[in-house]
């Protein structure tokens, strides 16, 4: 039975398809699958993939590129329950193996919305809930020794399963203080778990955001392409649901059109570029310097960025201006992940910062008055920054990509880094800041403190927060 057989059924999957507007998505998934094309829906494909050929066969990778609530979630349930259910694999399976379908997103909450949709199906579907051999939270497992499980997105993670599948949910916002390149790791850690399988597939579902990662590299590399085994369509909201109001759409697309055209044209983000590269970063970076100790008579200056201590982490950093080499160097990062004691936590910067002879903080002027109380506590004074994040991000900039400054081997900072972005509003003025979801404690800090790290400078220290 394919997958469109079991979408036709009435008992299967027909009640949760019906309809025209999933018109469309069947186009995909013959695509996909390689079950051919009328001439009808031939024109809808090769306007979302820009081929004019239609894959003989199954595709072993495809990534959808679509507006949201468009549909994508219901679709990569089926799909996951389709192959997980299906398919057989006796013949592949060694005694004891098990065979998964793996739902990766940027964290197991958001994951769960595909997996949601898969519980519906087998929950609601007599032949498949007959099948069910056991059940979690995050996983179903099958008498056919197949299992669909909710992963988080981590190359860690994903290693040492045969994986059936891999749907991976909103590939564009992946990121991870681990890793400078999340997104394109675990797909490295996945491609090896698929190699045993028979007509594996790795699918990729997501709305698109700025023009770099993975995402956007196999649409620069794939899209349009007939010689190429990857599947690339990129389709806008009301292509694949018609049932989304267009009033809805318009009313965004006037309160922001180039997140309108990201969010429901399936368009990526012009006005959202990467920041810095990973290249530069390296260059700048000193392997295996974790840390640089105090030194008698050397001038030292620190940024630190606070925290409550319920979600974000509590950082600081401590640079001095090399004479010799004519470079601000970074000598000390401290992070504090919540939750925490922000009490506890200062009095513990509060050391190591004499350590290194300072005893003066510059504090970010949204911070409140708790951070000043705070170190004050503890003999150090504190005034407010005169410059914005993003203005401590352009000033570095220039350093970096010169080779003017040294960084401290520190993997959270190269990862916050690398993921920060620049963003050009609609009236022209220019902000940098973490991606939608991520993080940049650890960057604020370093970062600030190179930036104090000035020659002919007083002795006095800088501690900004932002």
């Amino acid at each position: 039975m394919t997958i469109l057989d079991a979408i036709a059924d009435r008992k299967l999957f027909g009640p949760w398809l019906d309809g025209t507007s999933w018109d469309n998505w069947l186009v995909l998934l013959a695509a996909v699958f390689g079950l051919g094309l009328t001439d009808e829906q031939l024109e809808i494909y090769q306007r979302c993939t820009g081929r004019t050929t239609v894959p003989a066969e199954q595709v072993r990778e495809a990534y959808l590129i679509t507006g949201r609530r468009g549909g994508k979630s219901r679709i990569a349930a089926l799909v996951a329950v389709y192959i997980a259910c299906f398919r057989k694999y006796d013949d592949v399976l060694a005694p004891g193996e098990v065979g998964t379908v793996a739902i990766l997103a940027a964290d197991r909450r958001q994951a769960r919305t595909i997996f949601r949709y898969v519980e519906g199906f087998v929950d609601h579907i007599p032949m498949l809930s007959g099948m069910v051999a056991s059940r979690t939270k995050d996983s179903i497992s099958f008498n056919n020794r197949t299992v669909i499980e909710v992963q988080t997105a981590s190359f860690r993670h994903v290693r040492g399963f045969t994986l059936l599948a891999v749907l991976c949910d909103e590939l564009a916002f992946w990121r991870t203080d681990d890793s400078a390149n999340p997104d394109a790791e675990i797909l490295a850690a996945v491609r090896p778990g698929m190699a045993t399988v028979p007509n594996p597939l790795l699918l990729c579902l997501s709305s698109p955001h700025s023009r770099t990662g993975e995402l956007y590299r196999a649409f620069r590399k794939h899209h349009g392409r007939d010689d190429s085994n990857v599947l690339v369509w990129q389709a806008a909201t009301r292509v694949m649901n018609p049932s989304v109001p267009q009033s809805e759409i318009d009313r965004a697309y006037e309160d922001d059109p180039q997140r309108a055209a990201a969010e429901f044209g399936a368009e990526f983000r012009s006005d959202v570029e990467a920041f810095l590269t990973l290249e530069a970063l390296d260059a700048v970076t000193v392997p295996g310097r974790l840390e640089l100790p105090p030194v008698p008579g050397v001038r030292y200056r620190a940024f630190t960025d606070p925290s409550g201590g319920a979600s974000d982490s509590f950082t600081l950093a401590i640079s001095h201006f090399d004479r010799r080499e004519r470079v601000p160097v970074l000598d000390c990062i401290r992070e504090r992940r919540p939750p925490f004691s922000p009490k506890a936590v200062v009095k513990e910067f509060a050391e190591t910062l004499r350590a290194y002879h300072c005893s003066q903080v510059t504090g970010d002027r949204y911070a409140g008055e708790w951070p000043r109380e705070a170190f004050r506590e503890h003999g150090i004074t504190y005034r407010t920054s005169d410059k914005t994040k993003s203005e401590i991000y352009a000033a570095t900039l220039p350093k970096i990509n010169s080779g003017g400054l040294e960084l401290l081997d520190h993997k959270r900072l190269v990862a916050q880094a690398v993921n920060l972005e620049r963003r050009v509003s609609r009236a022209g003025r220019e902000s940098i800041d973490h991606n939608p979801g991520g993080r940049d404690d650890v960057c604020n800090a370093a970062f600030g403190s190179l930036v104090a790290a000035r020659p002919q400078q007083s002795a006095r220290l800088w501690v900004t927060y932002a």
